[in-house]
């Protein structure tokens, strides 16, 4: 009874994990956007980890791999919580 009641629960799990999309998964257009603005960044990981919340939330990336923001103003008037530009 017990074994039944886990491989019911496990199953269950499985099967729902992949209806479920990941939340720290970005979207196809957000990575390749966000790969190639961050291509020439001194620190890839957190330039990457910014756009990526940047990209979500705006749905935009500025072109180029440094400035360009007044293509996006959602992407450009984020802050961080001093005040400074959020996203890379």
């Amino acid at each position: 009874m017990k074994l039944s009641f886990a491989t019911l629960v496990l199953g269950t799990l499985l099967l729902t994990s992949f209806c479920i999309q990941p939340t720290i998964a970005g979207s196809a257009f957000c990575d390749s956007k966000c790969n190639f603005r961050c291509s020439k960044a001194g620190r890839k990981d957190r330039c990457l980890k910014y756009c990526g919340i940047c990209c979500a939330d705006c749905n935009c990336v500025p072109s180029g791999t440094f400035g360009n923001k007044d293509e996006c103003p959602c992407y450009r008037d984020k802050k961080n919580s001093k005040g400074g530009p959020k996203c890379p």
